[in-house]
């Protein structure tokens, strides 16, 4: 059994059923240069989540289909948004900025007093304040290389993570497993999905040409996982509204990645007209997928259990970096850190120090899976009827990852890039609100429905937040 095979069993495992005879992961030669499979785990969750699609349209139409999913192309999707071409650069997003933050200095791998590597990430322009603010110097690369310096790597990333901040020891395997968070996510599913309310069944209506046809989704997430699972979700047919906050900084760079098939409206959730206005959305929803901070919704009145009496039934879909218990549960985190942390950089970099891989690994297989997630609690609702908490992290996901073993370094060697006429073949044209554009397709063959977006993506907060 191939790899890909192998992870894809796994997550059937998740789903409690049998391995599917109709779907199908065609392993070609790796396309991400490293030891970890982590083409094959990007393969294995998209077609998990095509399986799902695949059962849901049985259940809507009694035909049965073919699912077929390649993990080069799979690859390619870990580097989505280097894919992008826009006909007008006048309309383009500037790919250099994809964060608001990115000028400082406070930025990538920096060596500590005990000999260690702390990773650091700005994030956005308010949280890059607050590191600044720990390191305590000027915003100079050699004066923050001297600074770390002087401290010792775990007492940075506390101080760090004291002041909301963002940053991370690089770990080794080992340290991570022996760490509380990570015996923590040790004994949950890469993905899990958690019956939390009382519902009448919902069946999928007769009808429709796509397996989430009248499935209305409320997608508040940002950068990268999130809105991953809620385009994923949009392929297969969903309703999908982005929403964002006014107040809160964006990176268009993404967006236009990650927005495909989506309407996107703006809400501002500090006002009590902007809390009903999002109420009124909730109660005309099937999902509710969200990234926040923990505890920040909750403290709005949109917990899980709150949705859950407010739209019985809804399925809540919670994503964020390093896990939904244990005492890191509220710390902001971002692809870099979901790596470094979990060992994954120190893993993949070798005698040489830490180092990331190629691709938003953990961001994008963080959000197949949320959809994954997600499709089996929709069909789970339709049987069973019940409301669903759905949760997946990047550190989850990089643990999950790391257990699909080592390939040795005959593997970097045998790696092929992914070529110009591959991304081509992979390629589609879209009219958007940025314009005609060039961006990768649905990374899913499906014989009866074949995944597609509806919408062409759209700047944020082009339409209104009404369904």
């Amino acid at each position: 059994m191939s790899i890909a095979d192998t992870a894809f069993a796994q997550l059937m495992t998740v789903a409690g059923r049998e391995q599917p005879d109709f779907a199908h992961i065609d392993s070609g030669t790796p396309a991400l240069k490293t030891r970890f499979y982590a083409d094959e785990a990007a393969a294995a969750a998209i077609a998990a989540g095509a399986t799902v699609a695949a059962d849901i349209w049985t259940l809507r139409s009694g035909v049965r289909q073919e699912v077929a999913v390649s993990t080069r192309e799979a690859a390619a999707g870990l580097v989505g948004f280097l894919h992008q071409k826009f006909d007008d650069p006048a309309k383009a997003p500037d790919p250099r900025g994809r964060l608001a933050a990115s000028g400082t200095s406070a930025n990538g791998f920096f060596k500590t007093a005990d000999g260690r590597y702390v990773f650091l990430h700005p994030s956005f322009p308010e949280s890059t304040k607050r590191l600044l603010k720990v390191l305590d110097c000027p915003d100079e690369a050699d004066a923050i290389a001297a600074t770390m310096l002087k401290w010792k790597a775990l007492a940075f990333e506390d101080a760090v993570a004291a002041a909301g901040a963002c940053a991370g020891l690089a770990r080794t395997p080992e340290e991570w497993d022996a760490s509380e968070q990570g015996r923590m996510l040790a004994s949950r599913p890469v993905v899990e999905v958690t019956k939390i309310g009382e519902s009448k069944p919902e069946p999928f209506a007769k009808g429709g040409d796509a397996p989430l046809d009248g499935v209305r989704v409320l997608d508040l997430t940002r950068v990268l996982a999130g809105p991953t699972c809620g385009r994923t979700l949009a392929q297969y047919g969903a309703d999908v509204m982005m929403v964002t906050s006014p107040a809160l900084p964006s990176v268009p760079y993404f967006v236009t990645d990650t927005g495909h098939g989506k309407r996107a409206a703006s809400v501002d959730l500090t006002s009590e007209p902007g809390r009903a206005t999002l109420r009124e959305l909730v109660r005309g929803a099937g999902v509710f997928a969200q990234g926040y901070r923990q505890g920040s919704l909750e403290r709005l009145g949109f917990g899980p259990l709150a949705l859950a009496e407010l739209r019985p039934g809804i399925i809540c879909t919670a994503i964020n970096c390093y896990g939904h218990e244990g005492p890191w549960r509220g710390r902001p985190g971002w692809e870099q850190l979901g790596q470094t942390v979990t060992g994954l950089a120190v893993t993949h970099g070798g005698t040489a120090g830490p180092k990331l891989l190629p691709g938003a690994v953990t961001d994008y297989t963080t959000g197949f899976l949320a959809a994954f997630g997600t499709l089996l609690a929709l069909q789970r609702r339709a049987l069973y009827g019940g409301s669903y908490l759905v949760r997946a992290s990047l550190c989850q996901t990089a643990t999950w990852l790391r257990g699909l073993g080592l390939a040795d370094e005959a593997r970097l060697d045998t790696a092929k890039d992914i070529t110009a006429d591959e991304v081509a073949g992979w390629s589609i044209r879209s009219e958007t609100g940025f314009g005609p554009m060039t961006h990768l397709r649905p990374p899913v063959a499906m014989s009866a429905t074949p995944a597609r977006w509806r919408r062409g993506v759209v700047p944020l907060g082009t339409d209104a937040p009404a369904w």
